[in-house]
């Protein structure tokens, strides 16, 4: 699920959640891919974003996006990693200090690979690497040129709905509050293999479908975000034994999807989209709202938007931007 190293999941890629692999289920044809360009790579992330395109049997050709990223370490592999079959070859020596290059057996050498396919230009241009703007979108801004650019969009969001009915990922659930009015679905992010703690990302979606994202929440969404707030960090904590103090809990605006979720990070990971012009500490949106119920009806939102998007344009031509 959906902005990162993941394809946001991600749900986003460098920033927001990825969409999960589309197609019949079956088993992506790796071998099969032609790799067409470089959409972004990240030194830093250790991570790479390619598109490709996959020639069926009719001879035409699909596109993909394909995410690899390298692991984090696993503590218990450690001592494998350096005492099993593992070669050293010597880069560069002087005095105390010397650099090598490591090459682990392949069974320590995994590489999380996210797919999108088919993937639409859309994809493609959602992990293309892009200049940002911040825009400064006010209440009318909102109702005046994001709203019907949202209403105007058919970036299909059936992955999430799929999660909701149980179609798929049912097994991955964590918890779930059933009331479908005040309920939520609280689901790992593909961003993170549940293999450590260092880099914990969950995701809550709520089961109602007409709040679209921040800007939708009034008053009468607070019992919803309380019991996401709550629920969530005892959910983390009876799971995983990670206290709510050592999370970050927040959401995004705007979003990569337009369906209400929430996003629960380890405090301590430097999770894609958590930067001070996108995430929204849930604890202090329950605050605002509690003071004014239609805080985020009249408050000025600031984020970014990529110089490809449309969105961008949209501001603008109205002047905004």
């Amino acid at each position: 699920m959906a902005e990162a190293t993941g394809a946001k999941r991600k749900r986003e890629g460098s920033e927001e959640p990825a969409e999960p692999p589309g197609g019949d289920g079956g088993s992506f044809p790796l071998a099969e891919l032609c790799v067409r360009r470089v959409l972004k790579e990240s030194a830093r992330d250790k991570a790479i974003f390619l598109h490709g395109q996959v020639s069926g049997a009719s001879g035409d050709a699909k596109d993909a996006v394909v995410i690899l990223e390298k692991t984090p370490f696993q503590e218990e592999s450690i001592s494998d990693l350096l005492k099993k079959h593992t070669k050293l070859k010597l880069q560069m020596s002087n005095d105390i200090y010397s650099t090598y290059h490591l090459y682990p057996p392949p069974q320590l050498s995994e590489i999380k690979t996210t797919v999108v396919y088919p993937a639409t230009e859309k994809h493609l241009q959602k992990y293309l690497r892009q200049d940002a703007y911040l825009i400064c979108e006010t209440g009318e801004d909102y109702k005046n040129i994001t709203l019907p650019f949202i209403q105007s969009q058919s970036f299909s969001i059936q992955w999430v709905y799929n999660i909701l009915e149980k179609k798929a990922e049912a097994d991955r659930i964590i918890h779930e509050n059933l009331d479908s009015s005040n309920g939520f679905i609280l689901i790992p992010d593909f961003k993170w293999n549940q293999k450590q703690l260092d880099d914990l990302y969950l995701i809550a979606i709520c089961h109602r479908r007409e709040i679209k994202s921040l800007r939708d929440l009034t008053a009468e969404h607070l019992p919803l975000l309380r019991n996401i707030l709550q629920e969530g960090k005892e959910a983390i904590l009876k799971r995983f034994g990670v206290a709510g103090s050592q999370l970050r809990i927040y959401l995004h605006y705007q979003p990569s999807y337009f369906h209400l979720h929430v996003h629960f990070t380890a405090l301590s990971y430097d999770a894609p989209g958590c930067s001070v012009e996108r995430a929204h500490l849930l604890s202090d949106v329950i605050d605002n709202l509690e003071l004014d119920p239609q805080y985020y009806q009249k408050r000025t939102l600031t984020f970014a938007l990529r110089a490809d998007e449309a969105l961008l344009k949209k501001f603008q031509e109205a002047g905004k931007a």
